[in-house]
Protein backbone atom coordinates (compact mmCIF):
# COMPACT_ATOMS: atom_id res chain seq x y z
CA UNK A 1 0.00 0.00 0.00
CA UNK A 2 1.00 3.72 -0.81
CA UNK A 3 0.96 6.65 0.31
CA UNK A 4 1.47 10.07 -1.45
CA UNK A 5 3.21 12.64 0.20
CA UNK A 6 1.37 15.49 0.69
CA UNK A 7 1.50 18.56 -1.51
CA UNK A 8 4.16 21.07 -1.64
CA UNK A 9 1.68 24.24 -0.97
CA UNK A 10 -0.27 22.16 1.85
CA UNK A 11 3.14 21.48 3.94
CA UNK A 12 4.10 24.95 2.96
CA UNK A 13 1.30 26.17 4.91
CA UNK A 14 1.17 23.88 7.81
CA UNK A 15 4.51 25.00 8.89
CA UNK A 16 4.04 28.54 7.75
CA UNK A 17 0.96 28.93 10.08
CA UNK A 18 2.79 26.83 12.89
CA UNK A 19 5.75 29.51 12.76
CA UNK A 20 3.26 32.70 12.90
CA UNK A 21 1.66 31.04 15.85
CA UNK A 22 5.00 31.22 17.57
CA UNK A 23 5.48 34.65 17.17
CA UNK A 24 4.64 37.37 19.77
CA UNK A 25 3.70 40.47 18.32
CA UNK A 26 4.98 43.39 19.86
CA UNK A 27 5.53 46.96 18.13
CA UNK A 28 9.15 47.65 17.32
CA UNK A 29 9.88 51.50 18.33
CA UNK A 30 12.66 53.68 19.74
CA UNK A 31 12.12 55.57 22.87
CA UNK A 32 13.58 58.84 23.65
CA UNK A 33 15.44 59.45 26.66
CA UNK A 34 14.72 63.52 26.15
CA UNK A 35 12.65 65.80 24.93
CA UNK A 36 14.20 69.11 23.88
CA UNK A 37 16.78 69.63 26.63
CA UNK A 38 14.50 68.13 29.10
CA UNK A 39 15.13 63.93 30.02
CA UNK A 40 12.66 61.85 30.07
CA UNK A 41 12.49 59.17 32.46
CA UNK A 42 9.82 56.80 34.20
CA UNK A 43 6.77 57.62 34.35
CA UNK A 44 7.31 60.05 31.52
CA UNK A 45 7.84 58.92 27.95
CA UNK A 46 8.31 60.17 24.26
CA UNK A 47 5.53 58.79 22.05
CA UNK A 48 3.09 56.04 22.99
CA UNK A 49 4.14 52.62 24.27
CA UNK A 50 7.01 54.23 26.57
CA UNK A 51 6.96 55.22 29.74
CA UNK A 52 3.43 54.38 31.84
CA UNK A 53 0.57 53.76 29.77
CA UNK A 54 -0.93 56.51 32.84
CA UNK A 55 0.81 59.25 31.95
CA UNK A 56 1.04 58.65 28.14
CA UNK A 57 -2.63 60.87 27.47
CA UNK A 58 -1.18 63.56 29.51
CA UNK A 59 2.84 64.49 28.52
CA UNK A 60 4.30 64.03 24.83
CA UNK A 61 6.86 65.59 22.87
CA UNK A 62 6.04 67.20 20.30
CA UNK A 63 8.42 69.29 17.66
CA UNK A 64 11.00 68.65 20.70
CA UNK A 65 9.07 70.13 23.14
CA UNK A 66 7.58 68.41 26.20
CA UNK A 67 3.42 69.36 26.66
CA UNK A 68 1.22 68.31 29.55
CA UNK A 69 -2.48 68.31 28.26
CA UNK A 70 -5.56 68.42 29.64
CA UNK A 71 -9.36 69.18 28.78
CA UNK A 72 -8.62 72.46 28.82
CA UNK A 73 -5.58 73.01 27.25
CA UNK A 74 -1.76 71.79 26.68
CA UNK A 75 0.74 73.62 28.33
CA UNK A 76 4.52 73.85 28.43
CA UNK A 77 6.69 71.77 30.68
CA UNK A 78 9.31 73.65 32.17
CA UNK A 79 11.16 71.19 34.49
CA UNK A 80 10.23 68.01 36.01
CA UNK A 81 11.57 67.32 39.54
CA UNK A 82 12.34 63.67 39.36
CA UNK A 83 13.67 62.99 42.91
CA UNK A 84 10.66 64.75 44.77
CA UNK A 85 8.31 63.32 41.72
CA UNK A 86 6.88 67.41 40.92
CA UNK A 87 6.82 68.29 37.66
CA UNK A 88 6.47 72.13 36.52
CA UNK A 89 4.25 73.95 33.68
CA UNK A 90 3.35 77.23 32.53
CA UNK A 91 0.34 78.38 31.24
CA UNK A 92 1.00 81.34 28.42
CA UNK A 93 -2.03 82.61 28.74
CA UNK A 94 -1.54 82.93 32.51
CA UNK A 95 -1.11 86.35 33.92
CA UNK A 96 2.70 87.38 35.36
CA UNK A 97 4.09 90.33 37.15
CA UNK A 98 5.27 91.76 33.24
CA UNK A 99 2.32 90.56 31.54
CA UNK A 100 -1.88 90.83 32.34
CA UNK A 101 -4.05 89.21 29.60
CA UNK A 102 -7.13 87.32 29.26
CA UNK A 103 -7.44 83.41 30.29
CA UNK A 104 -9.63 80.36 30.50
CA UNK A 105 -8.56 79.32 33.20
CA UNK A 106 -6.95 76.02 34.17
CA UNK A 107 -8.36 72.21 35.68
CA UNK A 108 -7.13 68.49 35.94
CA UNK A 109 -8.69 65.93 34.10
CA UNK A 110 -10.62 63.52 36.97
CA UNK A 111 -8.19 60.51 35.65
CA UNK A 112 -5.05 62.13 35.40
CA UNK A 113 -2.56 60.75 38.10
CA UNK A 114 -1.31 64.36 38.90
CA UNK A 115 -2.38 66.04 42.23
CA UNK A 116 -1.28 70.13 43.00
CA UNK A 117 2.13 70.51 45.26
CA UNK A 118 0.81 72.43 48.19
CA UNK A 119 3.38 75.40 47.62
CA UNK A 120 0.70 76.62 44.57
CA UNK A 121 -0.82 79.90 45.17
CA UNK A 122 -3.98 80.85 42.43
CA UNK A 123 -4.42 84.43 42.20
CA UNK A 124 -8.40 85.25 40.83
CA UNK A 125 -8.23 88.65 38.54
CA UNK A 126 -10.87 91.53 37.85
CA UNK A 127 -13.75 89.22 39.04
CA UNK A 128 -16.51 91.06 39.37
CA UNK A 129 -18.03 91.84 42.46
CA UNK A 130 -21.71 92.02 41.37
CA UNK A 131 -22.27 88.61 39.58
CA UNK A 132 -18.91 86.40 40.65
CA UNK A 133 -20.27 83.29 43.14
CA UNK A 134 -16.79 84.30 45.20
CA UNK A 135 -18.09 87.37 46.51
CA UNK A 136 -20.98 86.49 48.26
CA UNK A 137 -23.65 88.89 50.65
CA UNK A 138 -22.71 89.48 54.26
CA UNK A 139 -25.45 87.99 56.12
CA UNK A 140 -24.82 90.14 59.07
CA UNK A 141 -26.12 93.01 57.10
CA UNK A 142 -29.70 93.40 56.61
CA UNK A 143 -30.18 96.77 54.85
CA UNK A 144 -29.61 96.77 51.55
CA UNK A 145 -27.97 100.41 52.09
CA UNK A 146 -25.36 98.93 54.11
CA UNK A 147 -24.71 95.92 52.73
CA UNK A 148 -21.48 94.41 51.91
CA UNK A 149 -19.71 91.90 50.08
CA UNK A 150 -17.31 88.99 51.74
CA UNK A 151 -14.44 87.09 49.85
CA UNK A 152 -15.19 83.34 50.46
CA UNK A 153 -11.56 83.47 49.31
CA UNK A 154 -8.37 82.79 52.04
CA UNK A 155 -7.95 85.36 53.83
CA UNK A 156 -4.52 85.15 53.99
CA UNK A 157 -4.27 85.95 50.71
CA UNK A 158 -4.14 89.84 51.49
CA UNK A 159 -0.82 90.24 51.63
CA UNK A 160 -0.15 88.57 48.46
CA UNK A 161 -3.01 90.33 46.39
CA UNK A 162 -1.35 93.16 47.42
CA UNK A 163 2.37 92.68 46.12
CA UNK A 164 0.17 91.68 43.15
CA UNK A 165 -0.73 94.93 42.15
CA UNK A 166 2.83 96.35 42.55
CA UNK A 167 3.02 94.79 39.45
CA UNK A 168 2.20 97.85 36.61
CA UNK A 169 0.56 95.19 34.41
CA UNK A 170 -1.94 94.33 37.34
CA UNK A 171 -1.93 97.32 38.29
CA UNK A 172 -4.21 98.62 35.39
CA UNK A 173 -7.27 96.65 36.49
CA UNK A 174 -9.73 96.85 39.51
CA UNK A 175 -9.45 97.14 42.81
CA UNK A 176 -7.68 94.96 45.01
CA UNK A 177 -10.81 93.89 46.17
CA UNK A 178 -11.69 92.36 42.84
CA UNK A 179 -8.71 89.88 43.70
CA UNK A 180 -9.56 86.62 45.09
CA UNK A 181 -6.00 84.70 46.64
CA UNK A 182 -6.65 81.08 46.82
CA UNK A 183 -3.83 79.28 48.78
CA UNK A 184 -5.31 75.67 48.35
CA UNK A 185 -6.60 74.44 45.07
CA UNK A 186 -9.17 72.17 46.95
CA UNK A 187 -10.76 75.77 47.46
CA UNK A 188 -11.85 75.57 43.81
CA UNK A 189 -13.94 72.54 43.76
CA UNK A 190 -12.33 68.54 44.04
CA UNK A 191 -11.03 68.38 40.70
CA UNK A 192 -9.91 72.22 40.53
CA UNK A 193 -12.12 73.35 37.87
CA UNK A 194 -11.35 76.59 37.54
CA UNK A 195 -13.46 78.05 35.06
CA UNK A 196 -12.84 82.03 34.97
CA UNK A 197 -15.85 82.28 32.91
CA UNK A 198 -17.94 81.06 35.56
CA UNK A 199 -16.34 82.75 38.11
CA UNK A 200 -16.77 86.00 36.62
CA UNK A 201 -13.41 86.75 36.54
CA UNK A 202 -10.62 87.63 33.67
CA UNK A 203 -7.74 86.18 34.05
CA UNK A 204 -5.55 84.76 37.17
CA UNK A 205 -2.05 83.74 38.47
CA UNK A 206 -0.22 81.09 39.67
CA UNK A 207 3.16 80.77 41.18
CA UNK A 208 4.88 77.70 43.26
CA UNK A 209 7.34 79.47 45.16
CA UNK A 210 8.54 83.14 46.18
CA UNK A 211 12.01 82.56 45.66
CA UNK A 212 12.64 83.62 48.84
CA UNK A 213 11.80 87.40 48.34
CA UNK A 214 7.88 87.02 49.25
CA UNK A 215 7.67 91.21 49.12
CA UNK A 216 8.90 90.90 45.12
CA UNK A 217 6.48 89.69 42.57
CA UNK A 218 8.88 90.14 40.26
CA UNK A 219 11.52 87.36 41.01
CA UNK A 220 8.53 85.12 41.97
CA UNK A 221 8.26 81.69 39.91
CA UNK A 222 5.28 81.88 38.45
CA UNK A 223 3.51 78.29 36.96
CA UNK A 224 1.90 75.34 38.00
CA UNK A 225 3.74 72.57 40.20
CA UNK A 226 2.11 69.05 39.84
CA UNK A 227 2.70 65.73 42.25
CA UNK A 228 2.57 62.45 40.30
CA UNK A 229 2.53 59.13 42.00
CA UNK A 230 3.85 55.35 40.29
CA UNK A 231 1.26 53.61 41.65
CA UNK A 232 -0.87 53.68 44.60
CA UNK A 233 1.72 52.63 46.99
CA UNK A 234 3.76 55.44 44.92
CA UNK A 235 6.88 52.46 44.96
CA UNK A 236 9.58 52.67 41.61
CA UNK A 237 8.30 49.44 39.79
CA UNK A 238 11.56 46.99 39.95
CA UNK A 239 10.78 45.28 36.25
CA UNK A 240 11.73 49.03 35.28
CA UNK A 241 14.45 49.79 37.34
CA UNK A 242 16.24 46.31 35.92
CA UNK A 243 15.52 48.01 32.74
CA UNK A 244 17.21 51.03 33.19
CA UNK A 245 19.82 49.90 35.12
CA UNK A 246 20.71 47.78 31.51
CA UNK A 247 20.42 51.19 29.95
CA UNK A 248 16.97 50.43 28.52
CA UNK A 249 13.93 52.67 28.61
CA UNK A 250 10.61 50.97 30.19
CA UNK A 251 7.29 50.88 27.95
CA UNK A 252 4.11 49.10 27.17
CA UNK A 253 2.32 47.09 24.40
CA UNK A 254 -0.63 45.47 23.33
CA UNK A 255 -4.19 45.64 25.29
CA UNK A 256 -3.10 44.60 28.60
CA UNK A 257 -0.06 47.35 28.15
CA UNK A 258 2.12 44.74 28.87
CA UNK A 259 5.46 46.00 30.27
CA UNK A 260 8.75 45.63 27.74
CA UNK A 261 12.05 47.04 27.98
CA UNK A 262 13.01 49.18 25.15
CA UNK A 263 16.95 48.35 24.41
CA UNK A 264 19.19 51.17 22.31
CA UNK A 265 19.59 49.13 19.51
CA UNK A 266 15.26 49.38 19.26
CA UNK A 267 15.06 45.60 20.83
CA UNK A 268 11.86 44.92 22.39
CA UNK A 269 12.31 42.56 25.45
CA UNK A 270 10.28 41.75 28.16
CA UNK A 271 12.94 42.15 30.87
CA UNK A 272 15.80 43.92 30.08
CA UNK A 273 19.06 44.84 27.71
CA UNK A 274 21.49 42.18 29.42
CA UNK A 275 19.57 39.54 27.23
CA UNK A 276 19.76 37.01 30.01
CA UNK A 277 17.47 37.14 32.55
CA UNK A 278 15.15 34.19 34.89
CA UNK A 279 11.76 33.18 36.51
CA UNK A 280 12.20 32.81 40.81
CA UNK A 281 11.11 29.65 40.04
CA UNK A 282 13.65 28.80 36.91
CA UNK A 283 14.84 29.44 33.42
CA UNK A 284 13.19 31.29 30.67
CA UNK A 285 14.17 31.84 26.92
CA UNK A 286 14.83 35.54 25.94
CA UNK A 287 13.52 37.12 22.76
CA UNK A 288 14.69 39.03 20.45
CA UNK A 289 12.92 41.83 18.13
CA UNK A 290 13.09 41.25 14.30
CA UNK A 291 10.94 43.85 12.80
CA UNK A 292 7.98 44.29 14.29
CA UNK A 293 8.32 40.41 16.12
CA UNK A 294 9.40 39.38 19.25
CA UNK A 295 10.54 35.82 18.43
CA UNK A 296 11.40 33.24 20.96
CA UNK A 297 14.70 30.91 20.53
CA UNK A 298 12.33 27.96 20.39
CA UNK A 299 10.72 29.02 17.84
CA UNK A 300 13.96 29.59 15.76
CA UNK A 301 14.59 25.40 16.27
CA UNK A 302 10.58 25.08 15.28
CA UNK A 303 11.11 26.67 12.29
CA UNK A 304 14.11 24.59 10.87
CA UNK A 305 12.95 21.67 12.01
CA UNK A 306 10.07 22.42 9.39
CA UNK A 307 11.88 23.05 6.79
CA UNK A 308 13.90 19.72 7.27
CA UNK A 309 10.04 17.85 7.60
CA UNK A 310 9.20 20.10 4.51
CA UNK A 311 12.61 18.66 2.53
CA UNK A 312 11.86 15.30 3.39
CA UNK A 313 8.54 14.86 2.55
CA UNK A 314 8.93 16.70 -0.42
CA UNK A 315 11.13 14.79 -1.97
CA UNK A 316 10.42 11.13 -1.31
CA UNK A 317 7.55 8.72 -0.91
CA UNK A 318 6.35 6.53 2.15
CA UNK A 319 5.94 2.75 1.39
CA UNK A 320 3.84 0.57 3.68
CA UNK A 321 4.33 -2.98 2.61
Amino acid sequence: MKFSSPSTQTLSITFLSIFLLQLTFISSQTCQRSCGELPLKFPFGSDPGCGDPRFNPHVSCSQGNPIFTTHTGSYPITNIDYTNKVMYITDPSMSTCSCKQQSKGFALDWDAPFDFQDDNVFALLDCSLSTSPIFQQNSLYTDKKNSSKISLCDNQGAPICSYLYSCQAISTINLPTSTCCVYTPVDLGPAFEMDLEKLQCSSYSGFYSFNERESDPNSWKYGIALKYKFSVNNEYPSSCANCERSNGVCGYYGNYNSFICNCPSGINTTNDCFFGASYNYGSRPRSWQIGTYSIYPFTLLWFHFSIFLFTFWDGTESTLV
